[in-house]
């Protein structure tokens, strides 16, 4: 497996929870090509939109020498210096991959990278996007948007879809989905950012229902409704939806909907199972069943998906 360069570039005023998120999601050296370096414009301290600072031991040489640059958000009161837009310029024409996280947009923006492209950023930061860099494509409701040589996530939790499609993209279903597993996240979630506007808290992988979606997630070929995760969780049913829509924007069934049409595809691509024996595997009962929420999540058939990825 060839080695792939990944540079997390950390600019002035990064946020602490989007740099994190490639760190971790890139940074495991047995199961993936990546080999990822944290990199600021210069070795040194680093301020940080927590308030506090970082060492950073690497500079911009790392960006240039990268495969894929990724750009976590920071605070929009620091803007990247000449020569950080310079770097992902340059990167962007030799046809690197540039990915942003929430507000990094604005660095790839400011740089002419998103000129004449579709892009999304933040939700409450979208329109200041649109405003500021006229010649971008501003899509406010996307979680991510992926236009091959450059992609673009919304705020937070986006940032985990996002490195979770590259993750996809690059190395298939099973390391994604093992990945996501290990983070307690949601492999897939279908939907816009509309959806997410009135969360208060973004999703941690340390939450307090952290063990009952990884306990859900051990079992998706039984049923299971809200009642048996309130009950594992120690809550009322009421309390517990409310704080899964909090800890995921998704209302509990369908996280676990969204679960099962991931492991339905996993198994797609890597086991020679009849359609009829994934369905019962991934908990959705009937091929109809299967085949409808597939449809719609993944927008083709269970079949026709099989035909492009099976790794057979």
């Amino acid at each position: 497996m060839a080695v792939h360069r990944v540079a997390v570039l950390a600019l002035e005023g990064v946020v602490p929870f989007d740099l994190g998120i490639p760190l971790l999601v890139f940074g495991r050296r047995e199961s993936t090509p990546y080999r990822t370096t944290l990199c600021a414009e210069a070795p040194g301290e680093v301020r940080t939109a927590a308030g506090f600072t970082m060492r950073v031991d690497s500079g911009l040489h790392v960006a240039r020498r990268a495969d894929t640059i990724i750009v976590p958000g920071y605070a929009l009161d620091a803007r990247p210096s000449p020569a950080v837009a310079d770097a992902l310029a340059r990167a962007h024409d030799r046809g690197r991959r540039i990915v942003s996280i929430c507000t990094g947009a604005f660095a790839l923006a400011a740089a002419g990278v998103l000129d004449g492209r579709e892009a999304t950023t933040h939700w409450r930061y979208a329109d200041r996007l649109a405003g500021e860099f006229p010649r971008v494509r501003v899509s406010r409701d996307a979680l991510y948007v992926d236009g091959g040589a450059v992609l673009t996530s919304a705020g937070f939790s986006a940032g985990i879809d996002l490195c979770l499609h590259i993750v996809r993209t690059d190395c298939g279903s099973r390391v994604a989905n093992d990945i996501a597993r290990d983070i307690v996240a949601a492999p897939h979630r279908g939907g816009g950012q509309s959806q997410y506007i009135e969360r208060s808290v973004p999703p941690e992988h340390g939450s307090p229902l952290a063990a009952t979606r990884a306990w859900a997630l051990g079992r998706l070929q039984s049923p299971l409704t809200v009642a048996d995760l309130a009950r594992h969780a120690g809550l009322s049913d009421r309390t517990l939806a409310r704080r899964f829509v909090a800890e995921t924007g998704l209302p509990p069934l369908q996280w676990l909907l969204t679960a099962r049409i991931d492991l339905a595809r996993e198994l797609l691509e890597h086991e020679e199972l009849s359609v009829e024996q994934i369905a019962s595997r991934c908990g959705l009962g009937t091929v109809a069943n299967l085949r409808t929420h597939f449809r719609r999540l993944v927008g083709t058939s269970p079949s026709d998906y099989r035909r492009t990825f099976a790794s057979s």
